[in-house]
């Protein structure tokens, strides 16, 4: 779940896997997979930094509770969670376009 603040100021948790489509037009609208349309103060690349935080985070639960004989398993759970870790240092440092590439 990511937190995300509706444009009326109200915070909600929302299931990322949800997310079928984002699109800053110039509002972020978020499409979720059942065609509900969501509206929210967070820029796009914000969410997708989110999203990608979230993810990693769940993967690193996975990684500290694979056996320690599964390394590969082990590396690319850990790996994931270093990459979000260094995506949520420093967000004014990074320059993001529309669709949240770099």
């Amino acid at each position: 779940m990511i937190e995300l603040t509706r444009l009326n100021g109200n915070s909600m948790l929302l299931n990322s896997d949800l997310i079928k489509t984002a699109e800053a037009s110039p509002d972020t609208m978020l499409t979720l997979i059942n065609g509900e349309k969501l509206i929210v103060r967070e820029a796009l690349s914000e969410v997708m930094e989110r999203v990608l935080a979230y993810r990693a985070t769940l993967l690193a639960t996975v990684a500290c509770r694979l056996s320690p004989n599964d390394a590969f398993r082990r590396a690319a759970s850990l790996a994931s969670f270093e990459f979000a870790e260094l995506i949520s240092e420093d967000p004014s440092s990074r320059q993001f376009d529309e669709d949240g590439s770099r």
